[in-house]
């Protein structure tokens, strides 16, 4: 699997719905602040999520905290990864929106990457995608304990609710839906950039990384040398004659 990241922090702990992240995004590229934003959001979720409790650690709580960290108060090193989300957001038809909110997710909280992983490394094994299994790869990774089980289960909810997977007849066994494929080299560049982040690794094959099962939801039209020399936030080198190697700029492993 991806390399580990430098703790076992899991963050993303709830089921998260799609307009939820729209929302959220729409309202900073409005330029809410903060502040304001949460007290939407809980507004908005008050019927939905834990109603009559305000409690931190409540579900509506956290639900707002992933919400926030993913579009709103990111960590400043993805600040500008986020600002080039929104505006691909912007001038993309909102079919098209799941790959930013996925790029981001992935980018903000590697555990989500890591199920998303073992998910992606599962479907290029088996038809089913087996709950447990996926559970058990978490597991082995981040410890064996039952908030890494909770939380897998609840991502892969979040990946039923995004049309990424779909249920079965069988309780914990889902299918994978037919891969969205992209065209857009801009979209390509800046999810092989959202990779890279989420596994924390500056560099890598380009064919490794167009591939990664980070990303099964998606097909990527594989970048041409051209398209990746036109990125500021990418640099592209060979290893001998045909390998095609990418790595995260200084730019954006030094932002400020």
């Amino acid at each position: 699997m991806s390399k580990p990241t430098k703790s076992n922090t899991i963050g993303f702990c709830q089921r998260i719905q799609l307009d939820w992240l729209e929302q959220t995004a729409q309202m900073v590229r409005d330029g809410i602040p903060p502040t304001t934003i949460r007290q939407n959001l809980d507004a908005f979720l008050s019927d939905r999520l834990s109603v009559g409790n305000t409690k931190k650690s409540g579900n509506r709580q956290l639900t707002i905290s992933i919400l926030m960290r993913i579009w709103s108060s990111v960590p400043p090193e993805l600040e500008n990864l986020r600002d080039r989300g929104l505006e691909l957001l912007q001038k993309l038809p909102i079919e098209s929106h799941l790959a930013i909110h996925w790029g981001m997710a992935i980018a903000v909280y590697p555990f989500f990457g890591g199920v998303a992983e073992a998910v992606g490394r599962l479907t290029k094994l088996q038809s089913n995608i087996i709950a447990t299994q996926v559970q058990s790869r978490l597991r082995d990774r981040y410890g064996d304990r039952e908030t890494v089980t909770r939380a897998t289960r609840r991502i892969l909810r979040c990946f039923i609710d995004w049309q990424v997977l779909q249920d079965t007849d069988k309780l914990g066994i889902y299918q994978s839906i037919t891969p969205i494929i992209i065209t857009d080299q801009q979209i390509t560049a800046w999810l092989l950039e959202a990779v890279l982040t989420s596994t924390q690794n500056s560099s890598g094959q380009l064919n490794t990384i167009t591939r990664s099962p980070l990303l099964f939801p998606f097909i990527l039209t594989a970048p041409t040398t051209f398209d990746l020399k036109r990125s500021t936030h990418l640099e592209i080198s060979h290893q001998g004659l045909r390998e095609e190697v990418i790595a995260l700029s200084r730019r954006s492993l030094n932002p400020f």
